[in-house]
C-alpha cells in the first residue's frame, strides 16, 4: 500500500514514531535482531540517542565525493532508474561509501524532508557505531544484503523507517559502498530488497567491464539462452589463463568466494586454456562452447574482448600484457540490469522471476501463474499501485521468455497527452496535425 499524507505524520520534536507494520518474526530473525542490538549496546549506544546533526563540512563532503567519484558515476544512473520504480511511495535511495558516509540521495521531496529530521542526508555517517542497527551500517558490517524494518532499528528515532540495503563489491571482492532504499515503514514492500540487490549487481557488473575492458571475459550459464541476460556469470581471464575477477552471479553459480576463485586458472576451473577459447571464437559462426567443472557440471560459455559489446565471430582479439592491473579509464555509466545470481548453493536453477520473489506468498503465487503462460502467446496485463514493480515484473517475464533476445520496449502512456497517444504509439504521416514532424514519424509500437 502507499501511505497517505495523514498516515505519514510523526511528532519530530519528541522523536516518537507511529507503530511499525510488523514483519513475520521467525525465531531466527528475532535472535538476529537481538544480536545486532547487543552489538550496538557494546558500542556504548542507547536506544534514545538523538539524531546526529553534525554532517561533514562542505569541503570534507566534497573530498569524500571526489574520493568515490567512480562509484558515484556508476551508481547515479542506476539510482535514477531505481527511483522510477519507487516514485510516489514516500521513499528515497541512498548511496554511502564503505565507511557509511552518505554521498548522494534521491527521493520524494516530502520524504526527504522527513529523512532530514533524523539526519538521513549526504555527509552524515550511518555506520553502526554512529546510528546503531540500520540497513546501511548493518549491511556494511555484515557484508550482506540487509533489511531493517520499523522497531528493528536500534535507535527509537528511526523506527518510522523501513530500509533495504545491499553492499557493492568490485570484481576482486573488495567492498566499495552500499546502496539503500529507505521509506516510511507503512509503505513496506517485500520486493524492495530484490530491486536493491539487482541494482547493486548492475553497478558491480559495470565496474567489472570498466576495470577489465581489454581483458578476456567469459559470460556463462547452464542454459545458452541466458547468456547476455540478468542471469549470466562473468569471469575475467588474464593472458596466462589466471582468473582475475568475477561478478557475483559467477560466484553464486560456481559456489565460490572471490578469493577462492582467483586462486584458479582456466585449466584448474574448466580444464581448458585461453588459446583454446580464442581459437573457438575465431571460427566463423562460432556458437557458445561447453565447459565443465571438475564435478561434471556443464556451462555454456561465450567470450568477449576489448569492449562492452559481445564480440562477433572473426573479431580481432586484443590481449594486454599487464593483465593483473585493472583499467583506469574514466568509467561509463551503467545502462542495463545484469548479473543476478542464477543458482542456489546446491545448484538449483533460478529464473529472472525468481529474483522478484523474496518470500511473500502472494508474490510467489503471482510468479507461478506467470510462469504457466510464458511462451504461450497470451497477453499479460499487470496491475498494481505506483512503485510496486510492474515494469520489473514485465522485464523479468521478457527475460524468461523466448523473446529475451529481442528488445524490451517500455512506454509510459500516462505521460503522453490523450490527444497524441494514437500518433505516439502508432505513428503518423506528414501534416497529420499541427506541429507534426515533416515526413511523419514511426510509432513506438508500429
Amino acid at each position: 500500500m502507499v501511505a497517505t499524507p495523514h498516515a505519514l505524520a510523526t511528532t519530530a520534536r519528541t522523536w516518537t514514531a507511529p507503530e511499525a507494520v510488523p514483519l513475520p518474526q521467525q525465531k531466527e530473525r528475532v535472535e538476529l535482531i537481538e544480536q545486532w542490538h547487543q552489538r550496538c549496546s557494546a558500542l556504548g549506544l542507547t536506544r534514545v540517542e538523538r539524531p546526529d546533526f553534525e554532517p561533514l563540512m562542505r569541503t570534507d563532503l566534497a573530498v569524500a565525493r571526489e574520493r568515490n567519484q567512480r562509484l558515484f558515476t556508476h551508481a547515479a544512473p542506476v539510482m535514477e532508474m531505481l527511483f522510477e520504480q519507487i516514485v510516489d511511495t514516500e521513499s528515497m535511495i541512498v548511496l554511502a561509501d564503505v565507511s557509511g558516509t552518505i554521498l548522494h540521495s534521491v527521493g520524494d521531496d516530502r520524504f526527504l524532508q522527513r529523512a532530514n529530521k533524523v539526519a538521513l542526508s549526504p555527509g552524515v555517517n550511518w555506520a553502526e557505531h554512529s546510528k546503531g542497527t540500520n540497513a546501511i551500517g548493518t549491511a556494511l558490517f555484515e557484508e550482506a544484503p540487509t533489511v531493517v524494518h520499523g522497531g528493528e532499528h536500534f535507535i527509537h528515532a528511526n523506527n518510522f523507517l523501513t530500509c533495504s540495503a545491499a553492499p557493492i563489491f568490485d570484481p576482486r571482492g573488495n567492498m566499495l559502498g552500499v546502496l539503500d532504499v529507505t521509506g516510511d515503514q507503512r509503505s513496506y514492500h517485500r520486493h524492495t530488497m530484490g530491486l536493491v540487490r539487482m541494482s547493486a549487481r548492475m553497478i558491480e557488473n559495470q565496474w567489472l567491464s570498466d576495470d577489465y575492458g581489454n581483458r578476456l571475459r567469459l559470460h556463462f550459464h547452464t542454459r545458452a539462452e541466458f547468456i547476455g541476460t540478468l542471469l549470466e556469470g562473468i569471469i575475467v581471464v588474464g593472458a596466462d589463463g589466471k582468473i582475475l575477477g568475477a561478478n557475483r552471479s559467477a560466484l553464486d553459480q560456481l559456489d565460490m568466494s572471490s578469493a577462492a576463485l582467483r586462486m584458479h586458472s582456466l585449466v584448474s576451473l574448466f580444464g581448458t586454456t585461453a588459446p583454446a577459447i580464442f581459437d573457438h571464437f575465431r571460427a566463423p559462426l562460432a556458437t557458445p562452447m561447453t565447459l565443465c567443472l571438475a564435478n561434471g557440471r556443464q556451462f555454456h560459455v561465450s567470450a568477449r574482448f576489448n569492449g562492452p559489446q559481445r564480440s562477433m565471430p572473426g573479431q580481432a582479439i586484443v590481449i594486454d600484457s599487464h593483465d593483473h592491473a585493472p583499467i583506469t579509464d574514466s568509467p561509463k555509466p551503467a545502462g542495463m540490469l545484469a548479473g543476478a545470481a542464477a543458482h542456489s548453493a546446491d545448484g538449483t536453477l533460478f529464473s529472472s522471476l525468481h529474483y522478484l520473489n523474496t518470500g511473500d506468498p502472494q508474490i510467489g503465487t503471482l510468479i507461478q501463474k506467470v510462469q504457466r503462460v510464458i511462451n504461450r502467446d497470451i497477453p499479460l496485463l499487470v496491475l498494481g499501485e505506483t512503485g510496486t514493480g510492474k515494469e520489473l515484473l514485465a522485464r523479468a517475464v521478457h527475460q524468461d521468455s523466448n523473446r529475451a533476445r529481442q528488445p524490451f520496449v517500455a512506454v509510459n502512456c500516462a505521460s503522453i497527452p490523450e490527444s497524441l497517444i494514437e500518433a505516439e504509439l502508432f505513428g503518423y504521416e506528414d501534416g497529420a496535425f499541427t506541429g507534426a514532424r515533416r515526413k511523419g514519424a514511426v510509432g513506438r509500437i508500429v
